[in-house]
């Protein structure tokens, strides 16, 4: 028997309950040609029983993409017209009443959605575009972490939800993709309140997970076509990849991502916690890889965060972790040449008083760089997440670099 959520969504089957392995699928696809993304998306749906095994007639459907912030195609910051095109048409064309939607980090969807080229794809395959801007609770009793959210109604409404992360790189939590794709469901500035109330990466990555599972999306399909690598989400470089990568597990989904990063699983917080809540798995033995050869994706050479230990700082007393964030653990720097003095690190950071804040009165009209008290810092990197100008990365400390052997993600 299909197992069934809370909100009668049905859930992907996970090991535990069907006594079989999580499947992912990876399809090559070299090119955002819209057919040859069609062509990609409609094969790995295939390994997965087709359109039909997601979506039934009539279902209203919430595609989620990433849009972080209003970015074009090419800077890979957001999920890419053609996969988006993608799984519109086959979800539409199994009787799929399709929405778009996301809570940007900054402006609305509609805007993002343009900037992105989603916008368009989505007009010519009759998607309303929906700004998930208004909440209603939630309430999740199975939840580790959260029990009780302010979700967007339309995340709440939808009968399912299909998501389509990009596969980039993230400062806190090493890789954003399938887990981490839901947080753009809560409205507007209530996700940097949770930056607030975690401030480690290991009950942030909790939080994420308690999140899907409360959402239950059924469908996740990745943009791996050219990924981010460096200075992620926002602020790194592009790299061909090459795949299109799906599945109903998120949590093996992502330690497939992983993999083809040559990023240790194991690293990743948001996997062993969706492990840990029953959302799904992430050990290679437990996942069935459909589809073309992994071995052709592995890039040994992607640019991300293989250091061992925490991006944050490890649980403990005040003390400890003060001493860590300061001496060892990875914080953002501003590079002053790239900075324009726009504010944004400024307005986004969700700490009171302001960990990063202008040095004097009028330093902003002066286009003097804001600067950092980093005792005040949570090590969030949402004002890495978010710099239009790519002008902060997350540097070690020296006692981090003799620790780490290594300056920068």
């Amino acid at each position: 028997m299909i197992p069934v959520g809370a909100f009668g969504r049905v859930r992907p089957f996970l090991a535990e309950e069907a006594h079989m392995r999580s499947t992912v699928a990876l399809v090559r696809c070299d090119t955002y040609d819209e057919e040859t993304v069609f062509e990609a998306v409609s094969r790995g749906l295939g390994f997965l029983g087709g359109p039909h095994a997601f979506v039934s007639n009539g279902e209203r459907v919430l595609l989620k993409p990433n849009l972080l912030v209003p970015a074009p195609p090419e800077a890979c910051v957001t999920t890419h017209p053609a996969v988006f095109s993608a799984v519109a048409r086959l979800l539409g064309e199994a009787g799929g009443l399709l929405a778009c939607g996301d809570s940007p980090a900054v402006g609305s969807c509609a805007a993002a959605a343009r900037k992105a080229g989603i916008a368009e794809a989505a007009a010519r395959h009759g998607v309303a575009i929906v700004d998930l801007a208004k909440g209603t609770e939630l309430s999740a009793p199975e939840g580790r972490v959260v029990k009780r959210w302010h979700v967007a109604d339309e995340a709440r409404d939808a009968d399912a939800i299909v998501s389509l992360p990009k596969m980039k790189t993230h400062a806190l939590c090493r890789m954003t993709g399938a887990i981490k794709n839901q947080f753009g469901c809560i409205p507007g500035m209530r996700k940097g309140e949770f930056h607030a109330r975690m401030p480690d990466v290991r009950t942030f990555a909790e939080m994420l997970v308690d999140l899907t599972v409360a959402l239950e999306p059924r469908l996740y399909v990745m943009d791996g076509i050219v990924a981010m690598e460096g200075n992620g989400p926002r602020g790194g470089d592009s790299r061909p990849m090459g795949v299109v990568l799906l599945s109903a597990d998120p949590v093996a989904l992502d330690a497939v991502a992983c993999r083809l990063m040559a990023l240790d699983p194991e690293l990743v917080e948001t996997l062993a916690a969706g492990e840990r809540a029953g959302l799904g798995v992430w050990r290679e033995e437990d996942i069935e890889l459909l589809g073309d050869p992994v071995g052709e994706f592995i890039a040994e050479d992607f640019v991300v965060n293989r250091r061992h230990g925490s991006t944050t700082g490890r649980p403990g007393s005040a003390l400890f972790r003060r001493m860590m964030r300061d001496l060892v653990v990875p914080r953002p720097v501003i590079v002053a040449e790239r900075c324009t003095a726009c504010g944004t690190c400024v307005r986004v950071c969700p700490v009171d008083p302001k960990a990063v804040d202008w040095p004097c009165p009028g330093a902003a009209a002066a286009g003097t760089p804001p600067v950092y008290d980093y005792t005040a810092c949570i090590r969030c990197y949402c004002c890495q997440e978010m710099c239009p100008e790519r002008a902060i990365q997350v540097e070690v400390p020296p006692l981090g670099r003799l620790v780490h052997r290594e300056r920068r993600l």
